[in-house]
Parts: C-alpha cells; sequence; structure tokens
C-alpha cells in the first residue's frame, strides 16, 4: 500500500464469538495448526508471532476498536492489539490489559474503559459482525480489493498487483467520464 492512493477499513471478525467457548491453546487443534500453518509462515515472511497463551473472547477489544476508530486511531489500536497478543502474549479479552494498550496509542485511558466497560459500542460491533455474515466471510484474514474478495493469506506481491489492478481499473473508469455530461439519475 505505501506509496498508494488507498484507504484500508478494518472491520471486526469473530472465530468464536461470546458465548461460544474457545479453544484450548494446549490442545492439539491450536498446536498442530500452530506448528503446521502459521508458525512456518511467520518465519518465513519473517514476521514474529507467538503461540498465544491464552484464547480470548474479543467482543471487548473490537467494541473499543469501535472507540478507536472516533478517535482517528484504529490502525494505531489495531496494531497494538495484535503485537500484544501475537507477540507478547496478553489477554485481550480483559479489561484492565485493554485500557492499558489503548493508553499505549494515545486513547484517553478513562475514556476508552468507560466506553467499553458500559458497552457503549456493542450495537457498532454486532452490525459489523453480521455485514460479515452478510459478506459469507468465514476466514481471517479477509480483504475486499475493488469487487474482488480474497479470503486467507496471499504473498504481499500478489496483493500488491491486485491493488494495482483496480487502481488503473478506477483509473480508466474515471477516465471514461471525462466529456460526459451526467443528469440527476446518472450518465
Amino acid at each position: 500500500m505505501k506509496g498508494k492512493d488507498v484507504e484500508i477499513e478494518w472491520k471486526p471478525f469473530e472465530l468464536r464469538p461470546y458465548p461460544t467457548p474457545t479453544l484450548d491453546p494446549k490442545g492439539d487443534y491450536i498446536q498442530n495448526g500452530w506448528r503446521q500453518s502459521v508458525q512456518p509462515l511467520s518465519q518465513k515472511l519473517g514476521v514474529e508471532m507467538n503461540l498465544p497463551p491464552v484464547q480470548p473472547h474479543t467482543h471487548l477489544a473490537f467494541e473499543g476498536f469501535q472507540y478507536a476508530k472516533t478517535k482517528e486511531l484504529a490502525n494505531e489500536y489495531n496494531h497494538r492489539m495484535f503485537t500484544a497478543y501475537f507477540v507478547e502474549g496478553k489477554d485481550i479479552g480483559d479489561l484492565d490489559v485493554l485500557t492499558d494498550l489503548a493508553d499505549d496509542v494515545g486513547l484517553n485511558r478513562d475514556d476508552y474503559r468507560e466506553a467499553v466497560e458500559s458497552r457503549r459500542f456493542r450495537e457498532e460491533h454486532q452490525q459489523a459482525l453480521k455485514e460479515a455474515g452478510e459478506q459469507n466471510i468465514a476466514a481471517v484474514p479477509s480483504f475486499f480489493i475493488g469487487d474482488r474478495k480474497l479470503q486467507g493469506l496471499y504473498p504481499a506481491d500478489r496483493l500488491e498487483a491486485i491493488i494495482d489492478s483496480e487502481l488503473e481499473k478506477q483509473s480508466n473508469d474515471d477516465s471514461d467520464m471525462n466529456g460526459m455530461s451526467c443528469g440527476i439519475d446518472g450518465c
């Protein structure tokens, strides 16, 4: 994305939303998936990731994300959550931990805590989950680039090629409009 005229819009997605039980990080499913998929890929990409010692429910973190969006700190908030969880092994389901992390990115501790504790952004989060269901999101990460939906991991060069293709398509669409006049009902 660097140097490109693109914008990220983060959308929350919970694999196991509350009250669905989370998985045991010591269980075979998590351990095997980590060893066979996540760890080799993170090493190949040079991205530090550690198997988190806890699998929390993340609805409070996502409701905190909705608050961070109102303060234009969504990217910083998400990066801090990912680092805290996948590098530092912090429990991002714990309100005290979340409040400290929010403070790390410049959010007001008291305002953040009140927003999450009162569940002020619960409806926004539930709406985002509903939209994910309507868009048949079943995996993380998922990307929407133009009218394309990509689910799962893609190499950076492949994502860049898709972004470039979409930017080229939009540029061509914009130039096709030159010289046309449009009325209230469209062109």
